[in-house]
């Protein structure tokens, strides 16, 4: 079976070609956008009135008048009828980690055996679809199904088409008849809405005409890509998203040659479709390169409102696992999807930016002189210290725990990395003072005909979890597979509470008679002598650093049940709630939710692997054994001893056994009752299933690497990783 797989796959990729890909595009810069309901467009088709109060909406968050909905959802329908569109849908992002979807169509029946095309501001601002089939935590029991998907102005309307369809997608938030959030876009525009009126109580005190701040992000992609024949012969990769029997080949990525390598053709072409597509719907990509791991790249963008961004993230997501069976291939987002080589993250590039365009971590040519800079880096500083749990909580999953700690991905204790500069100026700050020596200057290379290069003040670190990198931070232990909703929620609503406290002293100290100046340079010693714990410049790997944090007080949740509880700690409780973010009741349900996804994860895992040893390992394995034994015997039959031969039945039984008693005690482990509560499974799961599981591993990759290759029944990873 493996090497009719093989084959079917290298047939494949042999007859493939270039020209096989798609007819030249139109421009990039005359593509983007061109299926977007943007703000040229709404300008063109909108009342002057009308398009002044969406705009207003949109850049200022003002509430929109409902008695404008009709004539928007007017142009809107009529701008996607143009383009083909015959239906329309509320697109939300429910608990499921994936997006939703329901279609409707513009026809409506005229009375006299003929339709109209019809779009309502109604049905444009509210849909109502099922919300008892989406999880709730509790909060929506199965007969109470009412939900309603709610229109997202912030967000632009978008067309999708696939095959030969054309749908209107609306972007929406979703919550229940009893008005508690059950997705990720509701809390997150409370969390901006919640940071914006925070943060401009500071830029007041500096004089800011600014009138509103919105976060700002640009999320970093990394996948796989594997021949869908492939793909399509490994249960575990269809149903899990990463191998649960996998020996290491011979090659890896030792050589380190993969990294920013010549892209294959095919795997270029996959590339470009999945760039023209993302372009057309506004996704402003910019980057792709070969990542660290054979068949592994990376897509980022550049930076948006964190609300659109993380509609295109999903947006990207969903495009990436759609184009590439046009290419033959399967696209993997999950965090391990092969053991022994790198998994893939999410960086999340995070900053905060006002309306009037300004960054407000960006530190300027002189940042020991930029007090507005300093006030805002020292309130994230504050926050990631000061709600270490909940950030780690945010990024928790069963797929993330396979590749935190591990050698390409930050570890899981929360640190911050500021940079030789910024470190130097935040101590000397603290001693009193605020300047610093230390600049980047140029960069000579030694050869004439090269230019001098600007060089930055300080190095990067690929070991930390959050790193602030000349303008932003970089929240590093992102998952591939997850949504940026959650760790964009925890980092507005703990920088929220942290710009609170700042405005709050420097305001009590202004008030009392000092120049802004003098609370400034009074206030940041203390902030920073009681955050610094959390600064870390040095190697996250480290052994030393485990120690380290430990003596910091640093919490080490090293897996999701470790993880997860912080989300109900009381002190999140009491934060989400007094920002409007999350009652406790929607919180708990958030925490329900992951948990129970985490359990049944693992049990998906677990009962695939029980299945893949008894039905396919297995059955290859004792044939092996049989080929073995008549070997043996037929050389003594012919009065001769086979000393190998029967070293390597005894190796292949003893493997055999142990494959049978694994896969036994695997499925005992999973059919144990581990406890009435979602908690007490989880802890199951970890302390009895896992282990019984990476047991189970070991004896399979074991067998792959003494069978033969036409007996074994699975793709093999030096096949499924360097055939392309």
């Amino acid at each position: 079976m493996g090497s009719a797989v093989l084959l079917d796959a290298i047939g494949a990729i042999r007859d493939w070609s270039v020209a096989e890909a798609k007819a030249p595009r139109a421009r990039a810069d005359d593509a983007f956008g061109s299926l977007v309901f943007h703000d040229a467009v709404q300008q063109a088709r909108l009342p002057e009135s009308i398009y002044r109060a969406l705009r207003r909406t949109i850049t200022h968050g003002e509430p929109l008048d409902l008695s404008a909905a009709d004539a928007i959802a007017s142009a809107m329908k009529e701008w996607a009828v143009e383009h083909g569109a015959t239906h329309y849908t509320h697109w939300f992002q429910p608990l499921t980690g994936i997006t939703a979807e329901k279609h409707d169509s513009f026809l409506t029946p005229d009375g006299d055996g003929r339709v109209v095309l019809e779009f309502s501001g109604k049905e444009l601002v509210r849909g109502e679809p099922d919300a008892s089939s989406f999880p709730s935590g509790g909060m929506r029991s199965t007969f109470e199904a009412r939900g309603y998907t709610a229109w997202d102005p912030t967000s632009p309307p978008w067309l999708l088409k696939s095959g030969n369809s054309t749908t209107l997608v609306i972007p929406t938030a979703f919550v229940s008849w009893t008005g508690e959030a059950l997705d990720k876009k509701t809390p997150l525009l409370r969390s901006t809405d919640a940071l914006s009126k925070q943060a401009l109580r500071i830029l007041r005190l500096f004089g800011s005409p600014a009138g509103r701040v919105v976060t700002t992000c640009g999320p970093e992609q990394e996948y796989f890509l594997i021949d869908r024949y492939f793909y399509l012969a490994r249960p575990d990769l269809i149903n899990a998203g990463r191998t649960l029997f996998g020996a290491r080949p011979p090659k890896g990525q030792e050589l380190e040659d993969q990294y920013f390598g010549a892209i294959a053709d095919r795997v270029m072409a996959f590339m470009s479709d999945v760039e023209c597509e993302l372009c057309k719907v506004g996704v402003p990509v910019k980057t792709r390169h070969n990542e660290v791991a054979p068949s592994q790249y990376e897509i980022a963008p550049v930076f948006e409102n964190a609300n659109v961004a993380t509609d295109h993230q999903m947006i990207m997501m969903e495009t990436l696992k759609r184009t590439a069976p046009r290419y033959g291939m399967a696209c993997l987002l999950h965090e391990k999807p092969f053991a022994g080589v790198n998994g893939s993250g999410k960086h999340l590039n995070w900053s905060m930016s006002d309306d009037e365009g300004n960054n407000l971590l960006g530190p300027g040519a002189s940042p020991h002189d930029n007090m507005q800079f300093l006030v805002f880096c020292v309130a994230v500083l504050r926050a990631v210290n000061r709600w270490q749990g909940l950030l780690r909580a945010s990024i928790a999953s069963a797929g993330n725990d396979h590749r935190l700690g591990a050698n390409e991905a930050p570890p899981a204790i929360l640190s911050v990395f500021l940079g030789d500069m910024l470190t130097d100026i935040f101590d000397q700050i603290e001693k009193g003072g605020a300047k610093s020596t230390k600049h980047g200057g140029e960069l000579d290379t030694g050869v004439l005909a090269l230019p001098k290069l600007p060089r930055d003040a300080g190095d990067r670190n690929r070991t930390s979890p959050f790193a602030f990198t000349g303008n932003k931070f970089e929240f590093r232990a992102v998952g591939s597979n997850q949504s940026i909703g959650y760790p964009n929620i925890a980092l507005n609503v703990a920088v929220t509470e942290s710009l609170d406290y700042l405005a709050t002293e420097l305001e009590k100290r202004v008030a009392s008679g000092r120049t802004l100046n003098a609370a400034v340079a009074e206030l940041l010693p203390k902030v920073i002598r009681e955050n610094k714990r959390i600064i870390f410049n040095g190697n996250g790997y480290s052994e030393q650093w485990q120690k380290e944090a430990a003596r910091r007080g640093l919490l080490n949740l090293k897996n999701t049940v470790d993880a997860l509880p912080q989300l109900i700690d009381p002190q999140v409780v009491a934060l989400f709630e007094r920002y409007h973010i999350l009652n406790a009741r929607e919180l708990h349900a958030r925490y329900e939710v992951m948990l129970e996804t985490y359990n049944k994860t693992i049990n998906v895992e677990g009962q695939l692997m029980v299945l893949m040893a008894n039905r396919y390992i297995l059955p290859a394995a004792f044939e092996y054994q049989k080929q073995v034994a008549q070997s043996v015997a037929a050389v003594k039959s012919a009065g001769a001893t086979s000393v190998e031969g029967k070293r390597t039945l005894t190796q292949v039984t003893r493997l055999v056994d142990a494959l049978k008693r694994g896969s036994d005690r695997l499925a005992k482990a999973l059919a144990r009752d581990g406890g009435r509560s979602a908690e007490q499974h989880a802890k199951h799961y970890r302390d009895a299933v896992i282990p019984a599981m990476d047991a189970l591993r070991g004896v399979g990759d074991a067998l792959e690497l003494l069978m033969p290759h036409e007996t074994w029944p699975l793709p093999t990873y030096r096949e499924m990783l360097f055939i392309k």
